[in-house]
């Protein structure tokens, strides 16, 4: 299918590694120009052509403006927008009590996945309306799943409220907004040696393979497998898409069947 998006621009976050670095691969195969956002600008994301590298920490409160500022010089505009950024802390376990995470904890959580997508937006609204555009939050099932760590899933359910409410506000500027939430995907959280499954899988005295090959089961994944971040990318190019045209305020799960309400 041929999505239409050639000539369009984009920014996407947390672009480095795993959704982020899938994502501004597809875009680009797309004929979109991406600025990609990232505290550090890996060989596997410099060397994609169609993309600049933006090194940038956008958890500080002037990281964000700096990227839009940037980006909109480099690409003359930006018709896409891909708060990606986010991520879970090192240390979490199934039992661990919520009086144990204290300020610093939470205030990182929000930080990393609220704020920089609050803030990127905000200095990025001017130009999205004027070019009604599309901002694309990646969200988690963590919004929606009692599972640890309490922060990161309420962090992500404050996400998706912020992108509901902003689909309503700019949907009669021209300008629509949805959230895209992953499962449990092949990326570094749930791979690296120190990673949250690492945790977890400490926790329960396995291997990180063994945990990993158990965890389709354990989670009830109906499809019997992670996701892998290209199958999250092609979903935002999509939704970036003019043949979704008509889809704004809504949440899309790539979670293989784990959240199981209607």
């Amino acid at each position: 299918m041929d999505l239409r998006l050639e000539g369009r621009t984009a920014v996407v976050t947390g672009a480095s590694r795993g959704i982020g670095l899938a994502t501004v691969r597809r875009l680009t195969a797309e004929g979109v120009r991406v600025a990609a956002a990232a505290r550090t600008a890996p060989p596997e994301l410099t060397g994609i052509p169609g993309s600049t590298a933006v090194p940038v920490d956008l958890t500080t409160a002037e990281g964000p403006a700096e990227l839009i500022s940037r980006a909109t010089v480099a690409l003359g505009g930006i018709d896409i927008l891909v708060n990606n950024l986010g991520g879970v802390r090192k240390g979490i376990t199934h039992d661990e009590s919520f009086t144990a995470i204290g300020d610093a904890e939470w205030q990182r959580a929000l930080e990393l996945n609220l704020l920089s997508a609050v803030r990127t937006t905000r200095a990025a609204l001017p130009g999205i309306v004027e070019r009604r555009g599309v901002i694309i939050n990646v969200s988690s099932i963590g919004a929606r799943f009692a599972h640890p760590p309490v922060e990161y899933g309420a962090a992500k359910a404050a996400l998706n409220n912020v992108s509901k409410a902003l689909a309503e506000e700019l949907g009669p500027r021209g300008v629509r907004v949805v959230t895209v939430s992953p499962g449990p995907t092949r990326t570094r959280n749930w791979e690296a040696p120190d990673s949250m499954a690492a945790d977890l899988a400490r926790e329960a005295g396995l291997g990180l393979d063994e945990f990993l090959a158990a965890l389709p089961e354990r989670m009830g994944i109906t499809t019997g497998r992670l996701a892998e971040p290209e199958e999250t990318a092609a979903l935002i190019a999509f939704l970036a898409s003019p043949h979704a045209a008509n889809i704004t305020g809504t949440d899309h799960r790539v979670d293989g069947g784990v959240l199981k309400t209607v």
